[in-house]
């Protein structure tokens, strides 16, 4: 996303003299500014030191009269204690921080929105630890753990990254409460990697829920799914010792990945296998990131950037966008005492 600033800084000195000059002067020799311009163009820098220090003295006389003149009130001046409608209450900037973000995430969805696959299941089982704190009205620390795309590779401004997209949603829907997601994505990564940072980046952190995004790297480097699986029940093992709640995302459904179709199929299967096995959820990113493509006729380019790997902002908010409709889901079936074990859940095709 870029930005264009119409103006140079350099031509800043030259307008505030010009300003001044207008300020200054009475309206019949106005006229007069208009044949001094190219004299202003050259001044020199005593001149325009010189003009900096009228500008300064300018300021500081409308300063003074901000009282009489609306316009020409300072930046940052306080709020009269006779007016409190000026003045917002930490809840009050919440509110409106919570409108701004809600509004960026419909600028995003404006263009192609964001629905749910209706041939995928994405039932996660109930996230007690998280969901339970948010019902309560405690706390949640959330980790978002993974490679490039839990770093937000792709994604034109941090904003709007899978687990800022996520934290943005959540706190809409739970003003009130003390969300953090914690980003703890590092480009290259796979399975052995993290496991060397599980410890300090992720279980330091004591988090009520774990987003793990793993196996994309492994596919593309041709290693064996099969000892990756091993590594990552190792790791899910060690995140449930922690008393973390724990969602597995699998490989993306891109070109970089589905050229390497056999071993990106058998990543898919072998994850979900693990996740059943050690009753963690899981969300199938394959398999919803195919059905944007081939059930809802999205084009790959509008989820996946131009390298053919990795999402695009549509791709990470509508990610996002899902993943936490589940968490969401979970905290209400707490709420009304239900506690749907983990392992039930429907998983695809085997």
């Amino acid at each position: 996303m870029s930005r264009h600033y119409p103006f140079c800084l350099s031509t800043l000195p030259t307008v505030f003299f010009a300003a001044s000059l207008v300020l200054m002067m009475p309206a019949p020799v106005s006229p007069l500014l208009a044949q001094t311009a190219p004299q202003q163009a050259a001044l020199s820098d005593n001149a325009k030191t010189k003009a900096g220090s009228e500008n300064k003295a300018e300021s500081e006389k409308k300063s003074e009269s901000a009282g009489k003149d609306e316009a020409a009130k300072p930046t940052g001046a306080a709020v009269d204690p006779a007016k409190p409608a000026a003045q917002k209450g930490i809840a009050g900037k919440a509110i409106d921080k919570v409108k701004e973000v809600a509004k960026s995430a419909g600028d995003i969805f404006s263009r192609v929105p964001c629905q749910s696959p209706k041939g995928v299941s994405r039932s996660m089982g109930s996230l007690p630890h998280v969901a339970g704190k948010l019902a309560a009205g405690k706390p949640v620390v959330i980790v978002a753990f993974g490679s490039s795309s839990t770093q937000g590779y792709g994604s034109t401004s941090p904003e709007f990254n899978y687990p800022n997209r996520l934290a943005a949603q959540l706190r809409r829907q739970y003003p009130t409460a003390d969300i953090t997601v914690v980003n703890r994505g590092k480009g290259g990564d796979d399975a052995p990697e993290m496991m060397k940072r599980l410890q300090t980046e992720v279980i330091d952190v004591h988090p009520d829920m774990v987003i793990w995004q793993v196996g994309t790297n492994a596919v593309l480097r041709n290693l064996d799914p099969t000892e990756t699986a091993k590594v990552v029940e190792e790791g899910i093992a060690r995140i449930q010792a922690a008393g973390a709640d724990l969602v597995l995302v699998d490989p993306q459904y891109s070109p970089a990945v589905t050229a390497k179709a056999e071993n990106a199929g058998k990543m898919v299967k072998l994850l979900s296998k693990v996740a059943e096995l050690r009753r963690v959820g899981v969300f199938p990113r394959f398999e919803v990131m195919r059905d944007w493509h081939e059930k809802q006729a999205i084009p790959i380019e509008n989820f996946v950037i131009s390298d053919g790997l990795h999402m695009s902002d549509w791709g990470y908010a509508c990610f996002a966008q899902l993943l936490g409709d589940d968490i969401i889901k979970s905290v209400g079936q707490i709420k009304l005492g239900v506690n749907v074990p983990a392992d039930v859940r429907a998983y695809r095709p085997m």
